[in-house]
């Protein structure tokens, strides 16, 4: 009997792995019948913008993160297809910092020239999902949403590729309840003209914190303050941007920090992160992780150790993106197959993941952390079928856009790298990011 296997979530890393069971398929190879569940209309995961927060058409929590003006805040020379690159897919190379509807474009050409729309059922929402130890089947409680429809279905094995970027953390702060503005989190920001001529409070200093700041910086907020738990990010920001330590309370419209300082503000925005959330995993199925390039429980980063016929993808804190999820699904791929084995010793699994630990730990330098992420995807690669690309070279590219962003936080968009995948230079934007307000694709590609 063929094999079943079920994918949950059909974004960038479950669409990785309906990739790689297609390029087995292509080359002759019989591959198990493959199923995809995916709760949004379309594909994409987080990069399927939708205006909508809260809640989606059925009810369901929005699992888009995605805001309307967002560009990569990473060189898409890091990120790029192996076997797809920006240059097959626009015919022509183009600028390393695309916007999201430039990205959502190229994300989709390499699955519909793949053919496997046909592997996803969408408007779909995974329920629970079942282990039974006796027949080593799992059984997966399902919602059609458009048919309204409840049914189970069973499978061989589960890959859980339903990301971390979409349960957002939220903390409270006393005076919250009394706050006159707006207070929202990262997760439900969409549009940044929202906040034009305000005074707008982000709380954070990582990345969100970071790229949503300098959105609203772009688009015409007023002022842009930033307030850090353990340090500053420390970039040269604008006139009108200045950073604070932590935020202690709120009185009315006026924001306290532990320095003793304040400032009256219209808007909090907190980019406080996310969560692993699996709601519709049992225990013993359910990852549980904090955000870190080395995953609790999982072999190889991808095996759940607890059960090895359950995969999950995606789940590390990411320099590297869609080709490292590609390198995990080739691996899982051919772990299905048979072609890689996994140990039977649960021990064995686990001191690989106690490993993996200690070599993360090791160093908090930034650029140990973007090496020892670039070593995991060669480690993957070197054992399946997936193209072999310039990882080092990648690599470079991340150590480049670091100097960027330290030298021109403003400014670090209009840079160009080289392609690792074809070897030639991307071209330099015909506008520079802080002037582009217009980053429709039509307009981004324009020579």
């Amino acid at each position: 009997m063929t094999k079943r296997v079920a994918v949950i979530g059909a974004g960038p890393s479950g669409l990785a792995q309906l990739r790689a069971f297609q390029s087995a398929s292509e080359k002759g190879e019989a591959i198990p019948e493959v199923v995809c569940f995916e709760k949004q209309s379309n594909w994409g995961g987080l990069w399927n913008y939708t205006w909508r927060t809260g809640v989606d058409e059925n009810g369901e929590p929005v699992h888009c993160s995605m805001y309307r003006y967002l560009w990569t805040n990473g060189p898409k020379e890091g990120l790029e297809f192996a076997d797809y690159s920006f240059e097959e897919h626009f015919g022509k190379q183009i600028a390393s910092y695309p916007p999201r509807a430039v990205m959502f474009d190229y994300i989709e050409g390499r699955v519909l020239k793949a053919g496997v729309r046909d592997w996803i059922r969408f408007s779909t929402v995974v329920r629970w999902v079942d282990f039974d130890e006796a027949t080593g089947l799992f059984t997966i409680t399902l919602h059609d949403m458009e048919a309204d429809r409840v049914y189970k279905e069973q499978f061989d094995h589960v890959i859980c590729a339903s990301g971390h970027f979409s349960s957002p953390n939220v903390p409270e702060y006393p005076g919250f309840e009394e706050f006159n503005g707006r207070i929202v989190h990262a997760h439900d920001f969409r549009d940044a003209r929202e906040f034009s001529g305000k005074d707008v409070l982000v709380l954070g200093a990582s990345y969100s914190a970071e790229d949503i700041g300098s959105q609203c910086w772009k688009y015409g907020a007023k002022s842009v303050t930033t307030a850090y738990r353990s340090a500053p990010m420390g970039f040269n920001w604008p006139d009108n941007w200045e950073e604070k330590p932590a935020l202690q309370k709120v009185e009315g419209m006026t924001a306290h920090f532990a320095d003793g300082s304040t400032k009256d503000v219209d808007a909090i925005i907190l980019c406080t992160g996310y969560r692993h959330y699996f709601p519709f995993l049992p225990d013993d199925l359910r990852l549980k992780t904090a955000n870190r390039l080395a995953t609790a429980d999982l072999w190889k980063g991808v095996v759940y150790v607890h059960n090895p016929k359950m995969f999950y993808l995606g789940m590390q804190d990411q320099w590297f993106t869609f080709n490292m999820f590609d390198a995990q699904a080739w691996y899982v791929r051919d772990i299905i197959l048979g072609k890689i084995e996994v140990p039977a010793d649960k021990q064995a699994l686990m001191a690989d993941v106690a490993e993996r630990e200690a070599r993360e730990e090791a160093s908090d330098d930034v650029k140990y952390a973007i090496k020892y992420q670039g070593a995991y995807v060669k480690e993957l690669i070197a054992e399946t079928d997936y193209p072999s690309f310039d990882v080092d070279g990648a690599c470079e590219a991340f150590f480049e856009w670091k100097a960027h962003k330290a030298e021109n936080i403003m400014g670090f968009r209009d840079n160009c790298y080289k392609s690792v995948i074809t070897g030639t230079m991307a071209p330099v934007h015909h506008t520079p990011w802080k002037d582009a307000l217009d980053d429709s694709m039509e307009v981004y590609l324009q020579n």
